[in-house]
């Protein structure tokens, strides 16, 4: 049973916020009240709408003792019984404890791993297949750092991505993504297995993460480009190295002072996922088992080409729709670990 008095507490908090807003509040207010009241919203709406059903059932409840409206509400009761249900369940994953990132922008990036050239190709065949479901959900990509190999395939591929809950949705995407199929390579006809890496990390602001100038070496350098007259002139490209760690950005568009602006964000995610992580090790010393991890060396999905079948290993699901898997269509995929994940928290808490 939810405590009466913390979801009076949050109604209280959503009709606060609402007042603010309605009332016009300081230029310097409106971000955080905005974005608070969306995160407060749909929580108060599920309580709103838990309690319009605690009433409706216990009106319901008590006409069982009238004689002419008892046969009605025989009807109604059971219903209502099992909407009141449902309605905890909700309102329960609605109280969870929220990532505090989960609203933010993702920086994404995929590497090939075991499997030569064809690990490249598939390298690439995951970028198509994340720009699509973001093409999908409205997102916005941006690229900031894009190393091709001869043949197609991806040596490096950083993205920005930005829209509603980006990193809510792609953060379970981290880890080793395995393929099995005949390479474009392959003239034998054998079926290959190789590999890519991919990472999700949330988006840092200059606030999470204090960067001294001293802490950075900053070089600039020509892009390189595709040949003839994409090839640029200019040292626009911007290497950024963090010292203390040893971490190194790139970025290779055709604005210096964007590429600087990118590199430095692609850094500040960089360092906070390792605070993150740090924190995350911290909590849990078992942290590989948990879903959505983000740890780099776990294998966590398998493309099976032959047989159409994708499988993630983490909650072994089994979906035969690769065709569409690949062509972007990840929401059974994500929704089922997401509801995985919700599940383990709630487990934790009746624990």
């Amino acid at each position: 049973m939810i405590p009466t008095d913390r979801l009076d507490q949050i109604l209280s908090r959503y009709e606060y916020l609402e007042a603010r807003l309605n009332a016009g509040p300081e230029a310097s207010e409106i971000a955080d009240l905005t974005r608070e009241y969306a995160e407060v919203k749909p929580v108060a709406e599920q309580i709103q709408a838990h309690r319009a059903l605690s009433t409706q059932l216990a009106e319901a409840e008590a006409l069982l003792d009238d004689p002419e409206m008892a046969e009605l509400a025989q009807a109604e009761v059971p219903d209502l019984r099992a909407a009141l249900t449902d309605s905890e369940s909700a309102l329960q994953i609605a109280l969870l404890p929220r990532d505090a990132a989960d609203a933010r922008p993702a920086i994404l990036e995929i590497r090939p791993g075991t499997g030569g050239e064809e690990a490249a190709l598939f390298a690439g065949d995951l970028e198509g297949m994340y720009r699509r479901y973001a093409e999908g959900r409205g997102w916005q990509t941006e690229v900031v750092e894009r190393q091709e190999t001869d043949l197609g395939g991806i040596k490096e591929l950083v993205l920005r991505i930005a829209g509603e809950n980006v990193f809510a949705r792609l953060k379970f995407e981290s880890g080793v993504h395995r393929v099995q199929r005949v390479p474009a390579t392959e003239s034998g006809g054998r079926i290959h297995t190789s590999a890519a890496t991919v990472a999700v990390l949330p988006e840092a602001e200059a606030v999470d993460i204090d960067i001294p100038a001293t802490d950075i070496r900053i070089d600039t350098m020509r892009a390189s480009g595709a040949g003839g007259q994409h090839v640029n002139t200019t040292d626009s490209a911007v290497r950024i190295t963090h010292l203390p760690t040893g971490i190194v950005v790139t970025s290779s568009e055709k604005s210096q002072h964007r590429n600087r602006e990118i590199a430095m964000n692609v850094l500040r995610a960089r360092l906070y996922e390792a605070q993150r992580a740090a924190l995350d090790a911290e909590r849990s010393a078992d942290r590989r088992a948990q879903v959505g991890s983000g740890d780099r060396s776990e294998r966590i999905r398998t493309y099976n080409f032959p047989q159409g079948r994708m499988t993630d290993h983490r909650i072994n699901l089994t979906l035969y729709k690769l065709d569409q898997v690949v062509q972007g269509d990840l929401d059974e995929v994500i929704d089922a670990l997401t509801a995985d994940l919700q599940a383990r928290q709630l487990a934790e808490m009746a624990g």
